[in-house]
């Protein structure tokens, strides 16, 4: 099996495993303060890394640049808003419903910025991907006392997903080219910029030292920032971010299955359900369309 194929079943599963190591690395540090770590840490596993194999770097200032705000797009803003809204209170079926809206705001912006077109079958892939994904996690929200849920905390994951979203068509219109390593590096610099000093600014910076702390930090590195994200910008850069962003519908229903897994919560018929219609819905984004007269 080719990169090509296999990249997005490697991704969607490693991606997946973000939230079962939100909920870990919760037990062993504060949320932002975790997130500084695996940033600054990935970073310097990159260096090392472009270091050793001899990768090139970016030759223009302005590469340099859009490689840093990509980054704290992407990867600052987007998880930082994320793990920290969860942190509060979100439930995590809720942040899945949220993340549902990425791949259509996504679609959506990519037909006015980077002038991706797509055909009805897409846009209908889109939509029923997010319904998937409401029929799979809405059951846990209603189950939930709403006036539990910090509704700041809401607002603040929408804006996160609204800056993958932004950061997903960054990536696209301005590291078209260049070494994906290198860039990689770049963007966990820009993230840890401004991912260090919110930590400060509004946690204790709690950490836990200990074999559970290294473990986690270790496969959220390992794993997440430099393998699903390596496959992510790959994906991004061979075909339209569109197809790319819906295989975010994918990552909430296999979440679940971890969570059944990792902390014997339930698998219920609505999610199985909307699983199905997720997985309907980013085979109809991604397939190839057949040429007229075929």
């Amino acid at each position: 099996m080719t990169l090509a194929r296999l990249a997005p079943i490697l991704f969607v599963f490693l991606w997946s495993t973000g939230w079962v190591v939100a909920k870990f690395a919760d037990r062993f540090a504060d949320p932002l303060t975790f997130l500084a770590l695996r940033y600054a840490v990935a970073a310097a596993l990159f260096y090392i890394v472009c270091r050793s194999t001899g990768a090139a770097w970016p030759k223009r200032p302005e590469a340099f640049f859009h490689a840093l705000v990509s980054g704290i797009l992407l990867h600052g803003l987007y998880l930082g808003a994320l793990w920290w809204a969860i942190g509060q209170g979100v439930p995590a079926a809720l942040s899945g419903i949220i993340a549902g809206l990425q791949p259509l705001m996504t679609g959506i912006a990519a037909t006015r910025l980077v002038g991706e077109r797509l055909s009805p079958s897409q846009r209908l892939g889109l939509l029923l991907g997010f319904v998937g994904i409401a029929i799979a996690v809405l059951p846990k929200v209603f189950a939930v006392d709403a006036s539990a849920i910090p509704a700041f905390a809401v607002v603040v994951n929408i804006i996160g997903m609204a800056f993958v979203s932004g950061g997903t068509i960054y990536q696209k219109r301005y590291l078209h080219e260049g070494d994906i390593r290198t860039v990689a590096t770049l963007q966990y610099v820009g993230a840890l910029a401004v991912t260090l000093p919110a930590a400060y600014l509004i946690e204790d910076m709690r950490v836990e030292w200990g074999l559970g702390l290294f473990a986690t930090l270790g496969w959220a590195v390992l794993g997440i920032s430099m393998g699903a994200v390596m496959l992510l910008l790959y994906l991004i850069r061979r075909g339209d971010v569109s197809k790319a962003a819906s295989l975010i519908y994918l990552v909430p229903p296999l979440a679940a299955v971890e969570a059944a897994i990792a902390f014997g919560e339930q698998l219920t018929v609505w999610m199985m359900t909307g699983t199905a219609l997720a997985v309907a819905g980013v085979y109809l984004t991604n397939r190839k369309a057949v040429p007229k007269g075929a």
